[in-house]
Order: structure tokens, then C-alpha cells, then sequence
């Protein structure tokens, strides 16, 4: 276990390098730079609160993705986010910072998609979104401990709420789901589209009722959805909520509002929504 805060740690420890197998990867730094972020998780393991393990060379091992840790290890060495044009592989990005616990690396990976201009990128000069939403009442039974061996028979009502999305242009679908997570026991994932085409995402989630307790909620492997971003503390969007969220993410990428029904002059509490571009 490597211990920045023992005794011996002679003057220069920080500059020392450090040989690292990441996923099968190799990379050598220093430990100066992977404590950058004291409070993360390398910060941790390379200050002695976290056990370490090697490979049979001796090289430090971490079990995790190792051709996007290239990226992590930049962000740590510089605190720039320098990515490559087109990157296809930025909400695998987001759960490695997300398990590595760097924040600024998080904010700044918000701040990229955010800045991402789609218009810039391949945009049609045409394109067409329609959305339908749905909510489906239930009623739940469920027990509910009182005392060892003493259960009270309890109901609540469930609201399962589903967003089936078609959109002609790709890029933006892939947006979405970027911008969208389902928080589920796991932690965050992200939805993907429901065709190899990527012209069609269904969302499927229910938000959690204060009568429900979360180990029940967790038993019936129900989901919330949130935008993503794991370190805003949010509660599962409802409907009006996520329409919000889609028309300001659809506004600013330069689609305006069609058609709504079944009542044009109430968007947020429409079945049909038709965007165009």
C-alpha cells in the first residue's frame, strides 16, 4: 500500500513515478499527479486510505477501462479537458470520472456536452422530432416491516411513466442520451436507442412515491430518470419535468414546436409533441 503520509515518505516522493496497469493498459505518471484531487478515488488510493494491488511486473493494477483512462490521466496532468473531434465514447467517459470521484473532471464533461454545437457537426438542414408520452397508474400491495415478525400489509400508487421518441436526425438521439440517466441500485446508466438505425429511444421510469420505502421501490426494480450529472443531488423527473428538460435541449439545438396535442396552448401536459427543424 503506498502511503503518502508515513513517516519515511522522503521529499521527493511526489515526483516519484509510478508505473500503472489499467485495464491493461500501461501508463506511467507520478504521485503527485494522481493526488491532484485528494478527495477522488485515486486521491484515496494513493494516499494510503485505499488498498492497492499489482500485477505480477509490479505495476500498480486498477480494473478499469483502460484506453479511456488516457483522458482521465490528461485532465489530472493538465486540469484540461482535450478530447478528440467526433469522440463516440463520452458516456463511457462520464461513468469513469463518475467511479474515479473527480468532480472538476465531471463538471467539465457537462460543460463539453453542453458546448457541443450539434449545428456544427452534422446536422440536416431539415429534421423532425415527435415524441409520445404515457402514464400508467398502478397499484402496489407491499408489506411493511413493523418489528421482527411483524409485517403491515400496505398500498400506494405507482406512476409508470414511458417516452417513445423518433427523431430523422441521429445525432441529436445520441444527445439524449447523453443528456438522460436512469438511477437505478447500480448507480447511473444511460439509455440507449431502441433500433440499429438510432432514430428511435424509449425512456421507461417511475419515480419513487414518499409512501414507498426505497428497499421496496429497489424490490420491484423500478427507476427514476435524472439529467446526468451524478453529483446534483435530484429527484426522479416526472412528466412535466422531463418535457421541460426535452424542449430546452431541443430549443437550443434549433427545433421549434409544431404541434401539440391535445391542447396546442398546454405543451406540458401534452400526449404528442412534433418538433421540427
Amino acid at each position: 500500500m503506498l502511503n503518502l503520509n508515513s513517516s519515511d515518505s522522503n521529499s521527493n516522493s511526489l515526483s516519484d513515478p509510478v508505473s500503472l496497469n489499467v485495464g491493461g493498459e500501461i501508463y506511467t505518471t507520478t504521485l503527485d499527479t494522481l493526488t491532484r484531487y485528494r478527495d477522488s478515488m485515486l486521491g484515496a488510493m494513493f494516499t494510503g486510505q485505499i488498498s492497492t494491488l499489482r500485477d505480477k511486473r509490479g505495476n500498480i493494477f486498477i480494473d478499469r477501462d483502460g484506453k479511456i483512462f488516457r483522458y482521465i490521466l490528461n485532465f489530472l496532468r493538465s486540469s484540461s479537458l482535450d478530447l478528440p473531434d467526433g469522440l463516440s465514447e463520452m458516456r463511457l467517459l462520464r461513468r469513469e470520472a463518475d467511479f474515479f470521484q473527480i468532480r472538476p473532471l465531471l463538471d467539465e464533461i457537462q460543460r463539453h456536452v453542453e458546448a457541443g454545437a450539434l449545428s456544427l457537426r452534422d446536422a440536416p438542414r431539415r429534421a423532425l422530432l415527435l415524441v409520445h408520452v404515457d402514464c400508467q397508474v398502478r397499484v402496489l400491495h407491499f408489506n411493511l416491516r413493523r418489528a421482527p415478525e411483524n409485517y403491515e400489509l400496505r398500498t400506494c400508487s405507482v406512476h409508470i411513466l414511458t417516452a417513445e421518441i423518433f427523431c430523422t436526425w441521429r445525432t441529436f438521439l445520441v444527445l439524449l442520451c447523453e443528456r438522460f440517466s436512469y438511477r437505478t441500485t447500480q448507480g447511473l446508466t444511460s439509455p440507449l436507442p431502441s433500433d440499429r438505425r438510432y432514430n428511435r429511444l424509449k425512456l421507461e421510469w417511475v419515480p419513487r412515491p414518499d409512501e414507498l420505502p426505497q428497499d421496496q421501490y429497489e424490490k420491484q426494480r423500478y427507476r427514476g430518470l435524472v439529467i446526468s450529472d451524478s453529483w446534483a443531488t435530484q429527484t426522479h423527473f416526472d412528466m412535466h419535468r422531463f418535457l421541460e428538460e426535452l424542449l430546452t435541449v431541443s430549443l437550443a439545438e434549433g427545433f421549434r414546436v409544431d404541434s401539440v396535442t391535445p391542447d396546442s396552448m398546454d405543451v406540458l401536459n401534452c400526449h404528442t409533441l412534433q418538433l421540427v427543424r
